[in-house]
């Protein structure tokens, strides 16, 4: 087969993964399949006359990697899969799997047409609804699409649909409909409905990481007054001790100054190899070797610990970036030291 696998499409990896698990797996899978996706499939069995073994190899591997990403998402939800994956197989390839994951599911999600909408069509079309509908909206939509809203939104208007998208924990199928229809008619497109949990802390957070730092903070403040408690949850969750990666070198070794060296070796304990060699790429030849052995003394550890120790850590960073001294990047902006 001529075609490399990173052009095939879907269909053809299906076809091919038939073909590698044999007639007896691939019948009891395809027979659950709908008839439209059962026969493009089988099309393209049948006019398929080889696979390269290579190609097989990759596509099973490909198979097993994004099934494993779903018992994770299942077992512990979205960040729990990256962190997981990206201790395998690297942040890169996690993100990959991941977007390979949920893009069959997005497609059949509610507003499914809104997310494929220009971000400025979708302003003038929300922005004068309800903050409930706005924030109901934003949830649906991708977070770097959510933020380019969020950000056009006067900052009163901000803070509310900011506050409603956080304590939104579920929205009737009702709801959703209803709103859907207004869509259909101001979008002059078919939208497809589904009941689901939306809403709370992880869509506002990843809303506000794709978001301008003047956005993020605007929010933050209000929402601190509004909700000190909520607040505290939603800066906790939007920088994790795996982001250390993001931030560059010279941040990297003031935040080291800054860190007890007990709770450095016990939150390394429970970090990836990309994090450990980023932290001992920072630190003297001395430091690091004696930073490894106290990590190597510790022995097993209790998890409770490790994330004991990496919140401690995640304060100074926090701490760091209030004050200006380091800058975490937000919304494509590059970060900045100062």
């Amino acid at each position: 087969m001529a075609t490399k696998e990173k052009r095939l499409t879907g269909v053809q990896k299906s076809a091919i993964l038939f073909i590698t698990l044999g007639p007896e797996a691939s019948a009891n899978i395809i027979k659950k399949l709908p008839e439209r996706e059962i026969q493009k499939i089988t099309f393209e069995i049948a006019n398929m006359s080889s696979v390269k073994p290579e190609a097989r190899e990759q596509i099973l591997g490909e198979f097993i990697q994004i099934n494993k990403a779903k018992d994770y998402l299942v077992e512990g939800g979205i960040e729990y899969a990256r962190t997981v994956l990206a201790k395998a197989l690297g942040n890169s390839r996690a993100s990959e799997i991941l977007d390979k994951v949920t893009e069959a599911t997005q497609q059949f999600r509610p507003f499914s047409i809104a997310r494929k909408a220009d971000a400025h069509q979708l302003i003038n079309v929300i922005s004068n609804e309800h903050p409930q509908t706005i924030a109901l909206v934003l949830c649906y939509l991708q977070p770097d699409k959510s933020a380019q809203i969020m950000a056009e939104l006067s900052e009163e208007l901000q803070s509310e649909v900011a506050y409603r998208i956080a304590t939104m924990s579920s929205t009737s199928p009702m709801v959703v409909k209803e709103i859907e229809k207004v869509l259909d008619g101001k979008l002059s497109s078919v939208i497809r409905t589904e009941s689901t949990l939306i809403g709370g802390i992880q869509p506002l957070v990843e809303i506000l990481n794709q978001v301008d730092r003047g956005t993020e903070r605007n929010i933050t403040d209000s929402l601190e007054r509004e909700d000190a408690e909520l607040a505290e949850k939603i800066r906790a969750s939007m920088f994790v001790f795996e982001d250390i990666l993001s931030l560059d070198d010279v941040s990297i070794q003031k935040i080291l100054r800054q860190v007890d060296t007990n709770d450095l070796a016990l939150a390394l304990k429970g970090s990836s190899q990309e994090v450990q060699d980023s932290i001992f790429r920072n630190q003297s030849k001395r430091a690091a070797q004696s930073l490894k052995e106290d990590m190597e003394f510790l022995g097993p550890v209790r998890l409770v610990d490790v994330e004991k120790a990496q919140t401690e850590i995640l304060s100074i960073i926090r701490r760091l970036d209030d004050a200006g001294e380091i800058i975490m990047s937000r919304g494509g902006e590059d970060a900045i030291i100062i």
